[in-house]
């Protein structure tokens, strides 16, 4: 990474992790991903079952392979028969720790997300005694407009790609608000705060993870 991206990654995460704080979210500034994994290590307690979202940061940072290598209990949606992904995912609503990314976090500590399915999404609003969010810097941007076009607009035909579901935005590239039944867009959440304070933990990376 340019050194002049890293300062200014290094400054403006830090503005951003006091935005969050007065937002009532747990806040924290990592420098690189190796430093997130142990952070987000430190967070998770001992014994504590854990599930995640589909999340290229976390599967990225190889934090579950972390968890599997220290025993942690572990709800794993894709190391079970396909007929019983869905019991697992209902099961991860009520886990110790849910780990998932975000698609977008506001300079002003706003985070917002779209999922297909909700079940990323209503971790993070209900459910879970706790939730991790981590995410790259590369997800900062200015208000909510420029989150809503960031996650439409780029973030999901990349997804769409990378899933492979029949949507226009897999076919051009481009989001066309579609009302696919495959669409990815169906719930779109901005969580403006965190309540009780602290349930919500972030970590934004200075490092570009994830789309």
């Amino acid at each position: 990474m340019l050194e002049a991206k890293r300062m200014q990654y290094e400054k403006s995460g830090a503005k951003v992790v006091e935005a969050l704080k007065s937002r009532h979210f747990d806040a924290w500034y990592c420098a690189s991903g190796a430093e997130a994994v142990a952070k987000v290590l430190e967070l998770i307690p001992e014994g504590a079952e854990v599930a995640w979202g589909g999340s290229m940061t976390v599967d990225g940072l190889g934090i579950q392979d972390a968890l599997r290598r220290r025993g942690q209990p572990l709800l794993d949606r894709d190391a079970v028969p396909p007929e019983e992904r869905e019991n697992v995912m209902r099961r991860a609503q009520s886990c110790d720790v849910f780990l998932m990314g975000s698609n977008a976090v506001t300079e002003d500590g706003q985070l917002f997300n779209i999922d297909g399915t909700g079940n990323r999404v209503a971790a993070l609003c209900f459910g879970p005694k706790s939730v991790i969010v981590v995410a790259g810097m590369n997800k900062v941007v200015p208000d909510l407009a420029a989150a809503y076009s960031r996650v439409r607009h780029y973030a999901a035909p990349i997804n769409a790609q990378r899933f492979g579901v029949k949507t226009p935005c897999s076919v051009t590239g481009q989001c066309a608000d579609c009302r696919s039944p495959e669409t990815i867009c169906n719930a779109m959440v901005t969580t403006r705060g965190c309540r009780p304070a602290g349930r919500v933990k972030v970590i934004l990376v200075g490092e570009d993870l994830g789309f």
